[in-house]
């Protein structure tokens, strides 16, 4: 078996007191091997130790606790003194020479490294002569021999990885390109699994293709079919790769619709173009692929007897309803979203105003605006009923968004607010009727923010000031269907 021996050069350095290393490659009488390390050191941090290939080496040691004769001794050596007295006990402190020293016994262990690994790979006939010294040389002067360190490569996910943390998105926008990314590893595992012409396929922003993205914007329509021609690589697919987070039934797949593909497939352009504009690639596959628009109903919200008749409504049978229900009105006399709301703090309230920069303007790549919100009374009273309850010094006690979509349909079906509303089916396109109570969630409070003000004020403008809209912005352009009363409103004014 191969062995390597180290030894220290009988030279040494009369200036700095450092010795060379030697090393020595053997194996009984097949080779007997010598060469110089480059590598230079203080004799008192060096054991001498013949190693093999599975022995942790020595070599080069430098102990993190030594027992020293005097205090004194042990200050000149760079070690911290732990107890009091002549004879003590001292931890090392790194000093310049230790951290030279360390370095070294690091350029050691890759030498022996570099050299067990040429040996396995090597023709064992030319282990012989200069072949040590050759592979030493190589290891310390790489740049003489044309060898150039390969910089590892960024697999799809990690620069996903990298885009998250760069962008630092708000809560639901990371969740929802967290969403897109088991989507993607799902469709990865499924070309593996079922092209005979592709085992190996695996996404790369350098080489995905126009037809690589409709082929995977074809694979989110048809998904859920796929899942049931192909069910036992759906279960272990959904198994490594489910399609929630801690959602329930996050193993479920559900047929998708035009908005949701829509939503998915923007956000992985959005990605693609910040591994353009970062120099990640000079790929763009988006070139000439038309997304399209999400499509939307009319919105429906509640009106503001109904908001107050919420607000009145006794639930002193659970602390746990009342508090989400007056997380809900206040939500409705504010309208900010509910990623924007659960990080609200008492710095966000201003002489009255509550300020705060929308995260989803910020996540879509406009200019980033600021929220300007005159509290209500009623606002003013809740915050104020509930400050300092929450652990985390936010304005509100707020729970996940999940749980308080449960609670607020809970809250309207105890509350009486069950009314029929027409909503845009979002798998079909088609206008269906739904209790109101059946769909409630926290957006619904800011469209009852909005809706409701746009009857009162119908400028958008106006409005986007205090709901973080963007000038123009084509959301409010469906609150023009909001009421017949608005549109009598103008009759009557210009009869």
């Amino acid at each position: 078996m191969a062995k390597i021996e180290l030894r220290l050069s009988s030279k040494v350095n009369k200036d700095n007191g450092k010795t060379e290393i030697l090393v020595r490659f053997f194996n009984g009488k097949q080779f007997n091997l010598r060469a110089k390390t480059e590598v230079y050191i203080n004799p008192r941090f060096f054991e001498y130790y013949i190693n093999t290939k599975a022995t942790k080496a020595l070599g080069v040691t430098i102990p993190d606790k030594v027992t020293t004769a005097t205090q004194a001794e042990a200050l000149k050596e760079g070690y911290i003194l732990r107890d009091s007295g002549e004879i003590v006990i001292k931890q090392r402190i790194e000093t310049p020479e230790v951290k030279y020293h360390k370095d070294q016994a690091r350029k050691i262990d890759d030498i022996k490294k570099a050299i067990f690994n040429a040996y396995e790979n090597a023709d064992k006939d030319v282990i012989e002569g200069d072949w040590l010294k050759v592979i030493v040389n190589r290891f310390n002067h790489p740049e003489k021999y044309n060898i150039k360190e390969e910089t590892p490569k960024e697999s799809f996910f990690d620069l996903a990885a990298e885009f998250l943390e760069k962008k630092q998105y708000s809560y639901d926008f990371h969740n929802g390109y967290q969403v897109l990314l088991r989507d993607l590893a799902r469709y990865e595992g499924f070309i593996q699994a079922t092209d005979e012409q592709r085992p190996d396929f695996s996404l790369d922003v350098n080489t995905m293709t126009r037809d690589d993205v409709e082929d995977f914007i074809d694979y989110l329509k048809n998904e859920k079919a796929l899942s049931k021609e192909y069910p036992l690589l759906f279960k272990r697919l959904l198994k490594v790769h489910p399609v929630g987070c801690k959602a329930k039934g996050q193993g479920e797949l559900h047929e998708r619709g035009e908005n949701t593909i829509i939503k998915l497939v923007k956000k992985l352009k959005g990605f693609f173009v910040w591994c353009y504009e970062s120099g990640k690639t000079t790929n763009r596959p988006f070139d000439g692929i038309k997304i399209g628009s999400e499509k939307f109903g009319t919105p429906y919200y509640i009106t503001i007897d109904e908001r107050n008749k919420i607000a009145a409504h006794d639930f002193s049978h659970s602390k746990h309803l009342e508090t989400q229900r007056d997380i809900f009105i206040f939500q409705c006399l504010t309208g900010c979203r509910v990623g924007d709301l659960i990080s609200l703090t008492w710095d966000n309230v201003v002489n009255g105003v509550l300020v705060y920069a929308p995260h989803k303007t910020k996540d879509e790549g406009k200019e980033t605006l600021q929220a300007r919100v005159p509290l209500h009374e009623k606002a003013v009273a809740i915050i104020e009923k509930y400050k300092g309850t929450d652990r985390c010094g936010r304005l509100l006690p707020c729970i996940s968004p999940q749980k308080y979509n449960d609670a607020i349909k809970v809250v309207f079906t105890q509350a009486g607010i069950t009314r029929n509303v027409v909503i845009r089916n979002a798998t079909t396109g088609e206008n269906e009727t739904r209790p109101i109570n059946e769909i409630a969630s926290s957006h619904l409070a800011r469209r009852t923010f909005i809706g409701n003000a746009y009857l009162k004020v119908s400028d958008p403008n106006i409005i986007g000031k205090m709901s973080g809209h963007t000038e123009g912005s084509k959301a409010f352009s469906r609150y023009r269907n909001i009421e017949d009363e608005t549109l009598q409103g103008v009759i009557n004014q210009i009869g």
